[in-house]
């Protein structure tokens, strides 16, 4: 039996990190501690205006147990292991668990890459980053490689130059192909030096260059030539434009404030690189009532720190934060160099903070109105649905299709929207096996016997292993069932229930001769429903939702039915080059278009094969 005054006496003068669990042995809290002993013994004394989440906590205290460590940064880097790891109900969390993307440049290898990447390592690599979007690193990899012409392969140079024919890359001339020895290893490198020019933003030589190539090309009267460096030179021009400066020290810093109301808080982060502001990001913290400012804010950096691989020289704060000394000191030894936290209070860095914390209040203030609307579009609407059919609640509705063409290739889709929003995960296709031909009755009611029979047997499985949780997304059950016809398709789905001994409301969508939803059918009625209402508009996204994942599925199964046919009627062309081929190829028609070059490229596909399937779809 745990003692917590006995335990309290026991508790070391040392520092370390405290875990306070509740009755179940759930975290309720972890903190760390210069002093185990007087830190953890002040929770238990009278109240002394620490809050009422505090309290609260206080009063679900099981037990707690220590970890003592040999400095208070050891303490530190431990509580946000523990924190991240375990999430504690009264810890205040950062909600967001983001990676932010790198540009990484392999300057250890002979015949460097750029690469896109989430993690910045202790590599003999460059890394530039991180950046804020995703797309816009892999815009600039593309760009930097059209316009150096580096190789985008994995071989490994020099070690494999000449072993194997160049790539697609070099035959359109977007690639030099070091792999074959067509430059040396200098001119390469030289290419690659552009490139990190081009990153650290020194664009005015790429510019000129481009330029001078764009007017030599037209004076040749190679307009395409030209009109290909025009293009370059325009997308160079357009990052070069969004580098807006911040900062004339051209320092690393990111610019950290926050915006608190009574339930949230947000941060928001500028991240200046190189005195140049690349983007910007917020970040939900919860759990932060009664809390203050300050001690959300300190939250936040040791959490948002500790996950991110790039540590900045500065930090420019809205508020000063407890423990500051240390945490600079722990940032400082991760970055290998001094990190400075600084709050400023008067000119431009003050009013950059300030900018930050009005993106803060912005962003909350958005959020709540798009929560707000998107609250009516999905359980409101849920809301609606069920007060028209008159059923107490409909958190998961399922709805299915069938899909055909004259009965070839019979399929059914089954979608799921829980509380208004599409569970994308639990949605399941059915290729069916009982049915030929065009009888869709018959395949609904194949793919509603599978999808609750195969349920029921995961729900037994459960049961026989004393398991609680789903074992597969069949297990649960919908609240409601959507036919995306009328009273027939409903009473498919009856028949298949009452059949299978289940009960559940099963609802028809009734179309108009537009074939457009114009009302419910439910327990042999017409309901009709207002076309305008969130309830409508609802059902008809799962219904349009449910259509378009059959089609889709049967479009696939047509195309590879499709491009097997045509290749098994080429000589030479056996399972394992179709595969590849329809590996490579997204469809037959991609494949009648390439060239025997193109064709050529895909490993299994020799020449004398290529130039074959080349002349059979140009034979005439």
């Amino acid at each position: 039996m745990f003692q917590v005054e006995e335990e309290l006496k026991k508790l070391p003068p040392k520092p370390g990190v405290y875990i306070m669990r509740d009755a179940e042995d759930v975290i309720l809290y972890v903190g760390k501690a210069i002093n185990l002993h007087n830190r953890v013994r002040s929770y238990f004394r009278d109240n002394i205006g620490r809050g009422p989440a505090i309290d609260k906590m206080v009063s679900l205290i099981a037990r707690f147990e220590y970890i003592v460590t040999d400095s208070e940064l050891e303490a530190l880097v431990l509580e946000n292991n523990l924190i991240k790891e375990h999430s504690p109900k009264y810890n205040t969390l950062l909600k967001d668990d983001k990676t932010y993307p790198y540009i990484k440049v392999t300057v250890g290898e002979e015949y460097p890459r750029i690469l896109f990447s989430r993690q910045m390592k202790k590599d003999k690599s460059k890394y530039f980053g991180p950046y804020t979007s995703a797309a816009a690193v892999k815009d600039t990899i593309e760009l930097l490689n059209k316009l150096f012409l580096l190789r985008t392969c994995n071989r490994s140079l020099p070690r494999d130059i000449g072993l194997d024919r160049p790539c697609l890359n070099y035959h359109i001339k977007q690639c030099l192909a070091p792999c074959q020895g067509y430059l040396s290893k200098e001119q390469y490198r030289s290419q690659v030096a552009g490139a990190l020019e081009f990153l650290n933003g020194n664009y005015a030589p790429i510019l000129k260059d481009l330029d001078d190539k764009m007017r030599q090309a037209a004076e040749r009267l190679e307009f395409e030539e030209a009109a290909k460096y025009r293009d370059l030179y325009n997308s160079v021009k357009q990052v070069s434009q969004k580098q807006k400066i911040t900062d004339s020290d051209g320092e690393d810093k990111d610019v950290i404030a926050m915006y608190q109301d009574e339930a949230e808080a947000v941060v928001q982060v500028f991240f200046v690189r190189d005195g140049k502001l690349i983007g910007r990001e917020h970040y939900y913290m919860t759990n932060v009532l009664g809390k203050k400012k300050p001690q959300i804010l300190g939250d936040f950096v040791k959490q948002f720190y500790a996950g991110t691989p790039f540590i900045p020289r500065e930090l420019m704060l809205q508020y000063g934060i407890e423990d500051a000394e240390l945490i600079e000191r722990w940032l400082s030894e991760r970055r290998g160099a001094r990190t400075y936290l600084k709050v400023p209070k008067i000119g431009y860095k003050e009013k950059l903070v300030e900018l930050a914390a009005q993106n803060a209040k912005l962003v909350l203030s958005q959020d709540r109105e798009r929560l707000k609307r998107e609250e009516g579009r999905t359980i409101g609407a849920v809301k609606e649905i069920a007060d028209l059919l008159g059923i107490e609640r409909v958190d998961r509705m399922e709805a299915f299709d069938i899909s055909n063409i004259s009965g070839f290739a019979n399929v059914g889709s089954m979608v799921v929207y829980e509380k208004g929003k599409p569970k994308r995960s639990d949605y399941r296709k059915f290729k069916i096996r009982t049915v030929s031909g065009p009888d869709d009755y018959a395949c609904m009611k194949e793919v509603l016997t599978r999808r609750f029979l195969h349920g029921m047997e995961e729900s037994r499985e459960l049961e026989e292993k004393e398991l609680d949780q789903e074992y597969g997304s069949f297990t649960r059950f919908p609240d409601l069932l959507l036919m995306d016809g009328g009273r027939g398709q409903v009473n498919i789905a009856l028949a298949v229930l009452k059949e299978l001994g289940i009960d559940i409301p099963v609802c028809g969508m009734v179309k108009d001769d537009n074939h457009r939803t114009r009302g419910l059918y439910y327990q042999n009625v017409e309901l009709p429903i207002d076309t305008r209402s969130e309830g409508f508009k609802l059902i008809t996204r799962i219904q349009d939702e449910a259509h378009r994942f059959a089609i889709e599925y049967h479009r696939s199964l047509r195309s590879k039915a499709q491009v097997q046919s045509s290749l098994d009627q080429i000589p030479g062309v056996g399972p394992a080059r179709r595969k590849a081929l329809m590996r490579t190829f997204k469809s037959i028609e991609e494949i009648r278009d390439a060239s025997v070059e193109t064709l050529a490229q895909v490993p299994e596909i020799p020449p004398h094969i290529a130039e074959q399937i080349y002349h059979f779809f140009h034979a005439n």
